[in-house]
Formats: structure tokens, C-alpha cells, sequence
């Protein structure tokens, strides 16, 4: 199947990654206005049990995140099968997740890291309004994130660069790959 983005005939998700107030969602509807495909985002496919964890200030264990993350998963791989690509917001905070989603998924998927210091993440989290995520689980975050290493397929882009700017770098290394 022929991608409407024109990167190539196999069907393939883009995950947006990184640690909440990174500006994933942004990145992922900018992206997928672009391409023209598909934005699924990540926090819809929490169950409310994990939303009323978060809600009240408690990180998620691994146990919270497995479902979550096979629903998300197999979500990006039915939507780019049916239309060539899918966009995705999702924190993928560790390489066992971005794993668990590479397999649900069963597509391509390439992972662009969104990272900036932890005071202008902090400074964004908190400007935010009825978000359930609080600033107060953001050093839980930064503890359990590990930054894709070269072997996974991920792009590292800097979070305090201009959305278009984002938006460009990502879609030149997904057509250079």
C-alpha cells in the first residue's frame, strides 16, 4: 500500500516520544495535518484507572502501562495498514515499550525523542490546564526515561526548536531512512 506521505509503499507509524510537557501532541498534529493521515493520541488509550492514578499525583508501574501500550500499539498498525502512515503522541518512556509497540503494531515504526531540560519541561507542565499529568510526576518520568540509543530506529530533536522547524527535520529523516 502506497503511503499517502510519500515515503515509501510500506505502511508505518511515527511515534512521537518523550516525557509529558514536551510538546508531542503538537509535533503529532502538525505532522499528521502534513501528511495527511491520522493522529492518535496516546492518553486516549489510558484506561481510566490509569488516568485517575496519574490524576491523583502516582506514577504508573509497568503492570499500567502493558495493556495501554498493546492498545495504543495494535491502534497505530490497523490505522497505518488501512491508510499508509499513522501518527502517534505516546511518552514510549523506555525501550521495553517502544518494543511492546514495534509488536503490537506490526508496521514500521519510527520514534522521534523529544527532549529539552527538565526547568523548561517543568515551566510548560505547569502552564498547562486541565491536563491530568502534574508537574509533581515529572521527576518519576525523568527517572524511568532511557533515550533511544542508535540500534532503534529514533530521531532526537531538540523540544525548544519552532514546531516547523520539528515538522521538517522529522520528515526529512523519515524519507532519508
Amino acid at each position: 500500500m502506497k503511503a499517502k506521505d510519500g515515503t515509501g509503499a510500506r505502511a508505518h507509524g511515527i511515534v512521537v516520544m518523550g516525557v509529558s510537557g514536551t510538546g508531542k501532541t503538537t509535533l503529532s498534529e502538525r505532522l499528521g495535518a502534513r501528511l495527511d493521515c491520522p493522529v492518535l493520541e496516546g492518553d486516549a488509550f489510558h484506561s481510566a484507572e490509569n488516568v485517575a492514578k496519574m490524576r491523583t499525583g502516582h506514577a504508573l508501574t509497568d503492570a499500567d502501562r502493558w495493556p495501554w501500550l498493546d492498545r495504543l500499539g495494535a491502534a497505530i498498525g490497523e490505522t497505518a495498514r488501512h491508510g499508509g502512515a499513522a501518527i502517534a503522541a505516546c511518552s514510549a518512556l523506555r525501550r521495553v515499550y517502544r518494543e511492546r509497540l514495534r509488536e503490537a503494531a506490526g508496521v514500521p515504526l519510527y520514534f522521534v525523542f523529544l527532549d529539552t531540560d527538565a526547568q523548561e519541561i517543568a515551566r510548560r507542565m505547569s502552564g498547562r490546564r486541565d491536563h491530568y499529568m502534574p508537574p509533581s510526576l515529572l521527576d518519576s518520568q525523568l527517572a524511568t526515561l532511557e533515550r533511544p540509543t542508535a540500534e532503534e530506529c529514533a530521531l532526537t530533536l531538540d523540544a525548544g526548536l519552532l514546531p516547523e522547524t520539528l515538522v521538517a527535520q522529522t520528515l526529512g529523516w523519515v524519507k532519508g531512512a
